[in-house]
Formats: structure tokens, sequence, C-alpha cells
């Protein structure tokens, strides 16, 4: 299983350096760079929603590859950043279509309505998950005292903040990182014990 995440990773970055190399042949640099940014940024968002609708990890890549070529063709549609999911989820959608009707010689393929259903059900049930994580993280976070609570939040405030809080309290950064080890296991098995989980 390792090996086979390991080869995905290799393989994507070969399809970024790839589609890269596409899209420097293409036009500006600062639509480009846009471009680039938002795919990298959801890049492991959209692979995970065209597997939902694919039979392997092979054709989501061939699918994100012409997905992100169609999507850099199209970025000026894109109004704002923040859309950007929407709009790739819509253009690798029919991307995933037509990969489908490319392999509907294959018996083995779903019904496209069937595809549909179950990637409408994936994304309601990632949602759903997402929700009961923040959930039970709000609720073992409470269990904390407030200054541990400060320090569990510190490395996603500021840069710094862990260094700061050190010298602030007259100890070692070094003394402040265990500490907040040990406190994200603790966060971790409560977490998991919340949502009742045993990984």
């Amino acid at each position: 299983m390792l090996f086979s995440q390991n080869l995905r990773q290799v393989s994507s970055i070969l399809g970024v350096i790839r589609l890269s190399n596409s899209i420097a042949r293409l036009g500006s640099n600062v639509e480009k760079d846009r471009f680039l940014t938002l795919f990298l940024k959801h890049e492991r968002e959209l692979a995970a929603i065209a597997r939902a609708s694919l039979p392997d990890w092979n054709a989501v890549d061939d699918v994100l590859q012409e997905a992100s070529l169609v999507m850099w063709r199209k970025i000026d549609q894109l109004q704002a950043d923040d859309e950007f999911i929407p709009w790739a989820r819509m253009v690798l959608r029919f991307e995933v279509l037509k990969y489908r009707r490319s392999c509907s010689r294959d018996r083995l393929l779903l019904d496209d309505d069937l595809v549909a259903l179950i990637a409408i059900e994936a994304k309601d049930e990632t949602s759903e998950f997402a929700q009961e994580q923040r959930s039970a993280i709000r609720a073992c976070l409470g269990k904390f005292s407030a200054e541990h609570q400060k320090l569990l939040l510190a490395p996603y405030t500021r840069e710094e903040a862990v260094k700061e809080m050190a010298e602030a309290a007259g100890k070692t950064a070094n003394s402040l990182y265990k500490r907040l080890g040990r406190l994200r296991t603790k966060l971790h098995d409560c977490v998991r014990m919340q949502l009742g989980t045993t990984s």
C-alpha cells in the first residue's frame, strides 16, 4: 500500500511537471501563477473527487491532467479564487464523463447515473464526517485548560507563536514543543474516542 501511495505521489509530481511545461507554452505569467497556485492547493481534493467516479488511480491521473488543461484554458472564466473548487468540480465532472464514455466498451464500468449518485453520496459523507471531526475537536479542546488550549492553537496562529510563548514564560522553545507534542497526542486520542474510531 505504501508503495502504491509513493507511486501515486511520483505520478502526481510528474503530472504537475508535464502540466507546468504545457502551461509554460501557453500564456501570461500572472494567469499561469494564479492557476498553478489554485490547482496545486486543491489537487488532492480534486483527485479524491475524481476517484469516487473512476475505476483506478491511473484513470484519476489521466482525467485530472486533462481537466487541468481545460481549467488552464478557461481560467479567465473564474471570477474569484474562492470559487475555484466549485468551478473545478464542474470541469472535472465533464472530463470524468468524457473518460467514461471513451471506456464504455468495458462492461465493468458503472452507469453514468449511478456514478453521479455515488459522487454525490461521497461528497455528503465527506462533508458529514468533516463536520463530525470539527465537533469532536471542539469538544475535546474544551476539556483542556485555557493555557493548554492556547498552546495547542499557537502553531496555527502565527509562525513564531510557540517561540514567543516560551520566551514570555521563561522556558525554552524545545520544552514547549515537547509539551505541545504530548498535548496533541491527548487531543488526538480524545478526538478518536469521540468519533469512535480505532486508527
